[in-house]
């Protein structure tokens, strides 16, 4: 204890907290958008928040402190925009054990150490290509809000550059403090969307079966590991991290399994919040930044046992104020993933490529962004490799050039 204390920061404390308002101010929605296409109730709807809330602040906690390191824990996006078309379709006792299915395989996945040893063999310019294309639109998010709101916005940007230069590590504070007393000042804060209500977990009874397993289980575990865990595994291994991606996986599988009953549709490692607690702004000690994931795990517990009541207070204030808000917040890590991106000249065009397929946001084959910016990525420093190091190219050095 004596130690958690001597490493809390108020940087990191605020990088936490922030990281849990993003979570909650927009992927949230997909969920309530999945609830309403399926006819559920508000009891049902309560349950699933609850169970997605509590699930990653506790994993998010153990594993943070577990391995002193900034390990954000988050329910699966992808998976929540999968369910908006397959709930419907499948009905909630079905989904439910198509939760249990998925979590199985991605156990199994675990325990076989495959993702490890593939995350091991990840060029550095690779992974920083897909925080960088990851984090792009979240960057470019602020200034699409300008016409929305320019005072705030103009505001939280200067507020931003000016204490990135005297007071770097409360730039990000600075600018959440701005941007809520705009707000408050102007009369922009929505008070009726305030709502006072405590959750209250409903148990669900699984149904299994083959059509489930195909349509929802088995998509659930392509997009966790495509779309979360490798990228969660990039931003933690771009920051200088080397924790092992199994035990993580592991335990996200067992606590998703423990939970689905109440409508866990999920658990996965995070990405672009992580990037807000693995990055400077948390703390310039590396090995004091997951006071930033403790804090932001504490924050998915308390939201998660006052239901939609904490949850609300971030629908009352301007989409533009959060959207500015991320991606003032991400500037930090997005510039040091892309630098590292290009900084290897050997590998600059494989990180380049990765960086463009993952920022178009581009969905195939039902395959997100970052999986295929992942391949693009792979691709290139494979044939590049093997030209560089052809027979022909070794016999005559000018037939390869290699980029400086």
């Amino acid at each position: 204890m004596q130690a958690l204390l001597r490493d809390c920061s108020l940087p990191a404390l605020v990088a936490g907290l922030l990281a849990t308002t993003i979570s909650y101010a927009g992927p949230l929605v997909l969920i309530f958008h999945a609830a309403e296409s399926a006819g559920l109730s508000q009891a049902l709807l309560s349950s699933w928040v609850w169970a997605i809330s509590i699930g990653s602040g506790a994993l998010g906690l153990l594993l943070s402190l577990r391995y002193r390191t900034p390990v954000v824990i988050a329910w699966s996006i992808p998976g929540s925009a999968l369910l908006v078309g397959a709930l419907p379709e499948l009905g909630l006792n079905q989904a439910i054990g198509a939760y249990l299915v998925a979590n199985l395989i991605l156990l199994l996945i675990a325990l076989s150490g495959s993702f490890d040893r593939l995350i091991a063999k990840l060029p550095g310019s690779i992974a920083a290509g897909l925080q960088a294309g990851i984090l792009f639109a979240f960057g470019i998010e602020v200034f699409k809000a300008l016409p929305e709101q320019p005072l705030l916005i103009v505001s939280m940007f200067a507020t931003y550059v000016l204490l990135r230069r005297i007071a770097p590590r409360y730039a990000v504070a600075g600018v959440l403090l701005v941007g809520a007393a705009l707000t408050l000042l102007g009369g922009q804060l929505r008070s009726e969307a305030l709502v006072l209500e405590l959750a209250t977990p409903q148990w669900i009874a699984p149904e299994f079966s083959l059509a489930a397993s195909l349509n929802l289980a088995l998509p659930l575990v392509l997009v966790a590991l495509t779309g979360q865990f490798m990228p969660g595994m990039a931003v933690l291994r771009g920051a200088g991290y080397d924790t092992p991606a199994s035990p993580i996986i592991g335990a996200s599988a067992i606590g998703g399994a423990l939970l689905a009953p109440f409508g866990c549709h999920g658990l996965n490692l995070a990405a672009v919040t992580a990037s807000l607690c693995t990055g400077r702004e948390a703390h310039e000690d590396p090995k004091r930044r997951y006071i930033a994931a403790v804090a932001g795990s504490l924050a998915y517990l308390l939201l998660g046992i006052g239901g939609a009541t904490l949850v609300s207070l971030f629908a009352a204030f301007p989409a533009a104020l959060i959207a500015a808000l991320a991606g003032l917040a991400l500037y930090g890590a997005f510039s040091e993933a892309l630098a590292r991106s290009l900084n290897e000249p050997r590998e600059r065009d494989a990180g380049l490529f990765t960086f463009l397929v993952t920022a178009s946001g581009v969905s195939f084959l039902g395959l997100s962004a970052a999986f295929w910016g992942l391949l693009f990525g792979l691709a290139a420093h494979l044939l590049l490799r093997a030209r560089q190091q052809s027979p022909s190219a070794m016999s005559n050095p000018r037939a390869a050039p290699v980029r400086e």
